[in-house]
């Protein structure tokens, strides 16, 4: 593992897009969209999404994993989710609550990933996504003003939590030592699995004020 001079303690830092960069989290937007039809918000998303802290067979993984296209994950999603709540909850109208809450992009994590790089810190993008969904976010941010490495867990065909995704993201910065490394996500079992390999986790809730300020205190801001 690779040890940079770095007077914080750390080398890395690899952040999550949606729900960090976005300031509309998908998991909010489902939990409303399940809601609106009388369904458990949590339950929505769990349905949705399936069990988000594992690394599953369930439809939106393997589309995560670039295993499914997203016209058959709506499928089955749709069939699932009729099928366990009596309700079937379309994945197409997840877009449409996401752009309810905005669809912007928050520039406070923009300008911390840029200042973080411009001091030596490097950066790491490290995303669950759909391949039919990463051109649109790619042409959204300064990707390469930004971040040293990008990793998209449907063209490496791993996904959060699996271990092996991290490890992944640590090497291509370099081989930094997962101690030495800040992971930064706002579903709390990503970052969970980033603690287990020793890795400092940051949860980010819809208000991204206290994460923003542990971030300032851990490189002195």
């Amino acid at each position: 593992m690779t040890t940079l001079s770095t007077t914080s303690g750390y080398d890395a830092v690899v952040f999550d897009l949606g729900g960090v960069f976005t300031d509309s989290s998908p998991f909010d937007a489902v939990a409303r969209m399940a809601a609106e039809v009388g369904v458990d918000g949590d339950l929505g998303v769990r349905l949705v999404f399936g069990d988000y802290d594992d690394d599953t067979d369930h439809p939106w993984h393997r589309a995560e994993r670039g295993e499914l296209d997203i016209q058959t994950t709506r499928a089955e999603i749709l069939a699932h989710t009729e099928a366990e709540c009596g309700q079937p909850l379309d994945l197409f109208d997840l877009l449409r609550f996401m752009g309810s809450s905005g669809l912007g992009f928050r520039q406070a994590f923009v300008d911390r990933a840029r200042r973080l790089r411009a001091s030596g810190i490097r950066t790491g993008l490290l995303t669950n996504n759909v391949v039919e969904f990463r051109s649109s976010w790619m042409e959204k941010l300064p990707m390469d003003e930004l971040f040293d490495d990008i990793i998209d867990s449907s063209a490496v065909g791993f996904r959060k939590p699996n271990e092996r995704i991290y490890r992944l993201s640590l090497e291509r910065l370099g081989g930094v030592d997962p101690t030495r490394a800040v992971f930064v996500d706002d579903w709390p079992g990503n970052v969970a699995a980033a603690r287990r390999l020793g890795m400092r986790g940051v949860v980010v809730d819809l208000d991204p004020a206290a994460a923003l300020a542990e971030i300032d205190d851990l490189f002195g801001w």
